[in-house]
């Protein structure tokens, strides 16, 4: 009887003990996980010094923790080291949208910020062509005068100076990209009805697609005028005389 009575209450303390373990992963649990927060619509930064409070609502004492230095008009975060940043400072954002940057500018006055602009999402060398992952719409105070309407006017263009991450795109700062270098050896090719006829020559300029270019015949050294046409190969006659027309009409549309 004796024996039977302390095997129960050897069993009740155990119960009780695992209860009380469970409820203890539970509570250490919901205190990993860290306070849920949201990332703001509207993001800016008036003194340059991002902090999770301006990025988040609801980041409470954590608010005054800073994230990173901005030195010009904006600074492009990483989306998964700000997450990481949050997560030790006690937040949880869930990054629900997938964002792989978070793109921060000044704070603009009056505070503002209702005009969707393209801006640059990596930064560019001078010469480097313009991708789609390049570029990414945001909110700012305002555009460019020459800002584009949609990404397809400088998908392929080329840098014409270093650009940075986070800059409003502008077409001042693109061009069409050099299909043509000065001193390459090209064909030439003159086409019209029916007839084609090729000739090798060196390049005396830089060129892109519809440029005109001096070159000089390998074989006479004569030098003519030609029209990149795309990678080491231009044209003269009929075919030059259009792409040249073509190249302006492009150029007086923006």
């Amino acid at each position: 009887m004796t024996h039977a009575l302390a095997s129960s209450r050897r069993a009740r303390l155990a119960k009780i003990a695992a209860t009380g373990l469970t409820a203890w992963l539970f509570l250490a649990g919901a205190a990993h996980a860290g306070l849920p927060v949201s990332l703001r619509a509207q993001i800016s930064d008036p003194n340059g010094q991002v902090t999770l409070g301006e990025l988040f609502v609801g980041a409470g004492s954590a608010s005054g923790v800073v994230v990173a230095e901005r030195v010009g008009p904006s600074v492009v975060l990483d989306a998964d080291a700000v997450q990481r940043i949050a997560r030790q400072a006690g937040l949880d954002w869930s990054n629900p949208n997938g964002l792989r940057r978070i793109i921060v500018r000044g704070a603009a006055a009056g505070g503002e910020r209702n005009v969707q602009v393209l801006t640059y999402a990596h930064s560019l060398a001078t010469g480097d062509v313009v991708q789609p992952g390049d570029l990414v719409w945001s909110k700012a105070a305002g555009a460019p005068t020459d800002a584009p309407r949609n990404a397809d006017a400088v998908i392929g263009m080329a840098a014409r100076r270093p650009l940075r991450e986070g800059d409003s795109v502008a077409m001042r700062d693109v061009t069409a990209p050099t299909v043509i270098k000065a001193g390459d050896i090209i064909s030439v090719v003159y086409e019209d009805g029916g007839i084609r006829l090729t000739l090798q020559a060196k390049a005396m300029a830089n060129a892109s697609v519809g440029e005109s270019l001096n070159v000089q015949n390998t074989a006479s050294k004569k030098v003519i005028e030609a029209v990149a046409v795309g990678p080491d190969e231009a044209a003269v006659g009929p075919e030059a005389q259009r792409l040249k027309a073509s190249r302006s009409s492009q150029y007086a549309l923006r």
